[in-house]
């Protein structure tokens, strides 16, 4: 036993001594390696020194940040006016918008010889009559069953913007009720706000008498006295109507629903503009009224509100019918997710 553990430390000794004259020949080649490195410069790390960690005056640093931004600012000046200059093409980016793909229902102009047969459907469409100013439109204003406050003041709104147009209160009569006797009292439109969670999320209107009946989505709803330096008070002249960016068939046809819903003669000496601007099949809703300078060159816009977002869930034939009506167009998330992000429907 004695013999085993004196053969077991002769080892170790053996063993760490063979560590030792290892690590110093290690430590002599690294030596040597660096005294051959020391003429080169390509080795050496260049470190750069940021002065604002240097400087340990506060109010020194705060100067000195200014004047580095200052100079930033000048140089982006400077590069823009060389740019113009030059004259070259101002690069405008990609948008989701200017990457959309073309639909083949798209209208680009209507007075093309191309779209002759779309003329004759607009001429013999549901709107043809409005359009054609043999019809004055007269719309009911209504709600869903015990509406809340902000809804009841966002349809008085509504009926404020559009001409003859009257708010009521529904008394739980059904939709299909309400369609006949609008009719008989000769309504051309229907307009049903609906709401969740004390906020209004859904618009139904529907054309009166054969349809067709848009379902919206209602967002972002904010009545005049919610949005900053709105003016409450307008005259009562019919308003100018602004339709934007409907550019396939569905869109036009949505788009000629929503101007249908104004007088079709509008009253320019009220400066008054309503406008549905479409942007990525979101309709966006802003009523405004000019404002000239005194010199009359130049116009200001006065949102007078409300404000509001459509976005399109459903076109149906003829009136609201939920369990036997025929769609010409639906949204659904697989609809959504097979025809991708840069797919417009409007």
């Amino acid at each position: 036993m004695a013999s085993d553990s004196s053969d077991s430390e002769v080892e170790n000794t053996s063993r760490s001594k063979r560590n030792l004259k290892r690590k110093r020949d290690e430590s002599s080649d690294n030596e040597s390696n660096d005294e051959d490195n020391e003429g080169s410069e390509v080795n050496t790390p260049k470190f750069r020194i940021n002065p604002m960690n240097v400087i340990k005056n506060k109010e020194i640093r705060k100067k000195l940040y200014k004047k580095q931004q200052q100079q930033k600012k000048k140089e982006q000046k400077r590069a823009r006016r060389q740019r113009k200059e030059e004259g070259g093409p101002r690069s405008t980016g990609h948008t989701i918008e200017s990457l959309r793909e073309k639909d083949h229902t798209t209208v680009d102009n209507l007075e093309d010889s191309d779209q002759e047969e779309l003329q004759l459907e607009l001429q013999t469409d549901e709107f043809s009559e409005y359009f054609n100013r043999e019809i004055t439109p007269k719309v009911l204003i209504t709600y869903a069953d015990n509406p809340l406050t902000k809804t009841r003041k966002f349809g008085i709104e509504l009926a404020r913007i559009i001409p003859n147009s009257w708010a009521k209160i529904r008394n739980r009569s059904s939709i299909k009720k309400m369609v006949k006797s609008a009719t008989k009292e000769n309504f051309t439109d229907v307009i049903i706000i609906n709401e969740n969670n004390h906020e209004p999320n859904g618009m139904l209107v529907i054309h009166l008498p054969n349809g067709p009946t848009a379902h919206f989505k209602l967002s972002n709803v904010k009545i005049t006295k919610e949005i900053k330096r709105s003016h409450e008070e307008f005259t009562k002249h019919r308003p100018e109507v602004i339709l934007t960016n409907f550019s396939t068939r569905l869109g036009l046809t949505i788009g000629r629903m929503l101007g249908s819903l104004f007088h079709h003669d509008p009253e320019f000496k009220g400066r008054r503009a309503v406008t549905f601007h479409n942007q990525r099949d979101y309709i966006f809703f802003r009523h405004h009224r000019y404002q000239f300078t005194k010199e009359g060159t130049r116009a200001k816009l006065r949102e007078l509100g409300p404000r509001f977002t459509l976005k399109l869930r459903s076109l149906q034939e003829g009136t609201f019918d939920s369990k036997c009506g025929d769609f010409d167009w639906m949204i659904t998330n697989k609809r959504h997710a097979m025809e991708g992000r840069r797919r417009f429907f409007l």
